[in-house]
């Protein structure tokens, strides 16, 4: 995928985002950083024409997506909401739904057997006759990913597929991801908070701030300097075993304030 001078804004609003570019490849994890309200998750719909950019160009294989019909988009990328809605439909059944772009009468043979390697993949065959609102929270991202990848993607966007997962799914999902995105040589571009998940799984990073690109690249872009500019916060990177890890410093302005408190307390 390419992406060439985007602009986004609602009506009535100032922009969203400007001038964005940036390429995501094949077998490779991109991920999208920022702080809140940078407009990650609606460049990801950008991406997808969930919403219409005003300007700039979307390329899959040279192919603009303006040109293509939704059902040819859905065939070309998939997208993973923030929040997971409940639903009684049965594992299997849910990701089934990845094959409505390509069913017209019912599902053929060919269907099935893509729907039961995507299960494959993410270990979901056990609880395939399962309802989805019975599963955890980490078992219900598994199927949506699932059903994503059932699209038969080239580009699969996830929007903060960790939120609200406790420690191991938040690792056990993004491996799960990263192990996808290079077996079946697909795209990934994922909305991610946790820079240290993101740095353990990610290739490439676009760094958004102030509705522009702050910087793109691969690990190198991820720096003390950098994390601060774009997160207001100082912090320290350090190597441990062979992985960087992010430690977030104390703000100057807290250690004033409690010193004050402490002088405050002493002068009454």
């Amino acid at each position: 995928m390419i992406v060439k001078d985007l602009d986004f804004d609602y009506k009535c609003s100032s922009p969203i985002l400007k001038d964005i570019a940036f390429e995501a490849r094949p077998s490779e994890c991109l991920g999208i950083l920022g702080n809140n309200g940078a407009g990650k998750s609606t460049l990801l719909k950008c991406l997808n024409r969930i919403l219409s950019p005003q300007k700039g160009i979307v390329y899959i294989d040279d192919n603009s997506i303006l040109d293509m019909s939704l059902n040819k988009v859905a065939q070309n990328m998939a997208f993973v909401a923030q929040r997971t809605q409940s639903s009684r439909l049965t594992v299997y059944d849910m990701v089934m739904l990845g094959r409505k772009p390509y069913i017209k009468w019912g599902a053929k043979t060919e269907d099935e057997g893509i729907v039961e390697a995507a299960l494959d993949k993410l270990n979901l065959r056990d609880m395939a006759a399962k309802f989805v609102d019975e599963l955890s929270g980490g078992e219900q991202q598994k199927v949506m990913i699932a059903r994503a990848l059932a699209q038969e993607p080239k580009v699969l966007l996830l929007d903060e597929p960790t939120s609200n997962l406790d420690l191991c799914n938040q690792y056990e999902v993004m491996r799960l991801i990263k192990q996808v995105c290079i077996d079946s040589e697909i795209a990934v571009i994922i909305v991610i908070h946790d820079l240290n998940l993101a740095l353990r799984y990610c290739d490439k990073f676009v760094l958004l701030k102030d509705r522009q690109i702050y910087n793109y690249g691969d690990k190198s872009i991820i720096t003390a300097k950098s994390i601060e500019h774009v997160y207001g916060i100082a912090v320290k990177i350090h190597t441990i075993d062979n992985v960087d890890v992010v430690i977030p410093q104390e703000k100057k302005v807290l250690e004033q304030d409690s010193f004050q408190d402490k002088k405050n307390l002493v002068n009454f």
